[in-house]
């Protein structure tokens, strides 16, 4: 628990909350990162974590994601994530709107949404005790091809840096996770002509689908690790870039939806010194949020949303370039990128 708690200091957190309501069967962390920005966006995780050191450790690390995320994309909003220690089997309506009050409670500093293990169905839940929810059903609903489109966007700056062209035609990808993210992504990757490895925990008919109809091979999360490739693409959970992974690696970039794919900074200096591509996980997979915090500034407007989710293919081009001149590696150059944001501090990489 130090160690976890020691992250909320060096992360710079303004407030974690920790809620345990035993009537609803309640169990969950709020973490508002900052919001000098504006107010915070961020999903509500819903994952049966070992423990609270788990949960408190993953729900840090994903709000300060969501800082750098927001920010990166230009938006006026700030980052905050919310996770349930629960597995799908133990949703009930009064659980989310049990998490609607404690959101309540930080007054409009955090809007959630969905996330992992969460739906569209269940924040209609937490509207019964909140108003701060973003990515309705009735207004701009799933992120997740919104993000796909985004993730999409990013892998064809990668493949243009690796090959000149952005064409995806007889592209090696290796893909793990067909979730609603990874599928939608897959799904765009097969027809622009990529060569599709793919792995899943679950979601058994999603890779009948890749197997059967768009000619993906399927193998396990550590054959895909090992994979010859030519773009790794991460679309499951975080931290799957580390120190046991990173040697074995047979691709030529890293391009996926997943948050927090790197383990840590060294992690990403690991990946360049094996001249190893990386698109920073929260710049390439920002396309949900930009979707959601419509809802929160504007009239929401699908064909806007897109537009400037398209805008993900440059911000990864930018990236990539700075850190080929520069040396330094890509997820440090975006963050301080984001940064400079957040803080009205000056990055050093424009």
């Amino acid at each position: 628990m130090s160690t976890t708690l020691n992250l909320i200091s060096e992360y710079q957190h303004e407030k974690v909350l920790f809620v345990n309501n035993e009537k609803a069967g309640l169990h969950a962390i709020l973490a508002l990162h900052n919001t000098n920005l504006g107010p915070a966006i961020g999903g509500c995780r819903l994952y049966p974590y070992a423990g609270l050191d788990a949960a408190l450790f993953d729900v840090l690390r994903l709000s300060r994601g969501m800082s750098h995320k927001n920010a990166a994309a230009g938006l006026p909003c700030g980052g905050a994530k919310g996770v349930i220690i629960a597995s799908p089997a133990q949703k009930t309506p009064a659980l989310f709107e049990a998490f609607g009050e404690a959101v309540e409670t930080l007054g409009g500093k955090y809007y959630t949404a969905e996330d992992v293990n969460t739906t569209t169905e269940d924040m209609n839940q937490v509207l019964h005790t909140t108003q701060y929810v973003v990515g309705r059903d009735t207004v701009s609903g799933d992120p997740s091809p919104v993000t796909a489109y985004g993730v999409f966007c990013g892998i064809r700056a990668i493949a243009n840096r690796l090959n000149g062209t952005d064409d995806l035609h007889g592209v090696k990808i290796a893909l793990q996770g067909l979730g609603h993210v990874g599928f939608d992504l897959a799904h765009r990757l097969y027809e622009a002509g990529a060569d599709l490895t793919v792995s899943t925990h679950s979601n058994r008919a999603n890779m009948e689908v890749a197997v059967k109809e768009w000619g993906a091979k399927e193998v396990t999360d550590e054959e895909l690790y090992r994979t010859e490739c030519d773009i790794l693409s991460p679309c499951a959970l975080g931290a799957t870039l580390n120190y046991d992974t990173i040697p074995n690696l047979k691709c030529r970039a890293v391009a996926g939806a997943a948050n927090n794919q790197l383990l840590d900074d060294e992690c990403g200096q690991a990946l360049r010194d094996r001249g190893i591509l990386y698109a920073p996980d929260f710049v390439i997979n920002g396309g949900g949020v930009i979707n959601a915090a419509q809802e929160v500034f504007t009239t929401y407007n699908r064909e806007n949303v897109l537009k400037q989710v398209a805008g993900i293919y440059d911000t990864i081009s930018w990236i990539v370039e700075r850190s080929g001149t520069t040396g330094v590696p890509e997820g440090i150059i975006a963050r301080e990128f984001a940064e400079s944001r957040i803080y009205g501090t000056p990055c050093r990489f424009r």
